[in-house]
């Protein structure tokens, strides 16, 4: 791109080239290019024209990029497959796509993921009272997308282990 030249002015050539780039050094959704493309100025028919191309080109694909995301979100972010789902959508992918890329997560180390985030929360909360921690701990797997299904046999798993003074109620 030229000096001085405004992002809003650029051409349908180098918003291609630059997509293409952009595709290379990273995964990009569909949604995220079509994102990119209007925000550059690109009008539709161009923009369609040149998300075909990358498409074609093997440039942009969202069931690869959805299996990198979900790998990512997964093992680096701590979070469930709720709060997967939920982002991928938002990022326009196709559920049947996001239910595919989601089922490469094994439930044992699905289950060991969850164990692991809420144990790490449960340092910050261990000094509350029994029914704090519980309801802290469960909101927090909710926010971390992480169904209750999962969370709740989890927790009570981690909180058995607390002294009877402590409880406030038994559940």
């Amino acid at each position: 791109m030229m000096a001085g030249r405004n992002k809003a002015t650029m051409t349908p050539r180098e918003a291609l080239t630059r997509c293409e780039a952009l595709c290379a050094r990273s995964e990009q959704s569909s949604g995220d290019i079509a994102i990119k493309l209007r925000k550059w100025g690109i009008g539709k028919y161009d923009s369609g024209a040149i998300l075909g191309h990358l498409i074609e080109g093997g440039f942009v694909n969202d069931a690869r990029y959805a299996c990198a995301y979900v790998r990512n979100k997964f093992h680096f972010a701590g979070w469930g497959r709720v709060k997967i789902a939920y982002s991928l959508r938002q990022k326009g992918i196709d559920n049947a796509i996001i239910s595919i890329a989601l089922s490469e997560i094994e439930d044992d180390e699905y289950n060991a993921k969850a164990e692991y985030v809420l144990r790490n929360k449960y340092n910050d909360v261990k000094t509350r009272a029994l029914i704090q921690a519980r309801g802290a701990l469960l909101r927090f797997a909710e926010q971390r997308g992480f169904e209750s299904s999962v969370a709740m046999p989890i927790v009570n798993k981690i909180l058995s282990g607390r002294d009877s003074d402590d409880t406030d109620c038994d559940f």
